[in-house]
């Protein structure tokens, strides 16, 4: 299997077969876990090479100490880089996300209008669902970018009530 190891930002191209691992044109490498600490020996064809392994957030991620100096590493196969490229072309919306309904119901009052500031944990907005009054607040602080229903409306779940920039 291959894999795409991103080492202090450069990328490098590594095929793993069972518990080897070659880098080009190098003789494969080992490394062997050692009981309950992060020392690990790395095996490249006769050499032996002591390393610490300090896992940091997020799948494949490691900082690797070797020789006295520390690497951070991210190694993903092939699969996972590529959709993870595909998904970093798609960039995520910017800005507070807007007021969604949480479920289906029928909104009751609403407490702004477009242009208003809010705060995060600010009540904008009153729905009735199951008998019941829910007031829904904004997520993040932010201006009202336009309000989507008017009172008396009926709104399934999802529906986008308020958005918010």
């Amino acid at each position: 299997m291959r894999y795409v190891a991103t080492v202090n930002g450069t990328d490098y191209e590594i095929d793993v077969d069972g518990d080897a691992a070659s880098l080009g044109d190098t003789p494969p490498a080992t490394l062997d876990a050692s009981n309950g600490t992060p020392i690990r020996t790395l095996r490249i064809g006769d050499r032996v090479v002591p390393v610490v392994v300090h896992a940091r957030g997020g799948k494949g991620r490691v900082t690797l100490d070797i020789g006295g100096h520390r690497y951070d590493v991210e190694a993903l196969d092939e699969r996972t880089r590529a959709i993870r490229e595909m998904t970093a072309r798609t960039a995520p919306p910017s800005g507070p996300a807007p007021v969604v309904a949480p479920m289906p119901g029928l909104v009751v009052r609403i407490a702004v209008a477009a242009g208003d500031q809010v705060a995060a944990g600010q009540g904008v907005l009153v729905m009735e669902a199951m008998k019941m009054e829910n007031e829904l607040r904004a997520a993040a602080a932010g201006t009202v970018k336009a309000v989507k229903v008017t009172p008396g409306t009926a709104v399934e779940k999802g529906t986008v009530l308020i958005e918010l920039e």
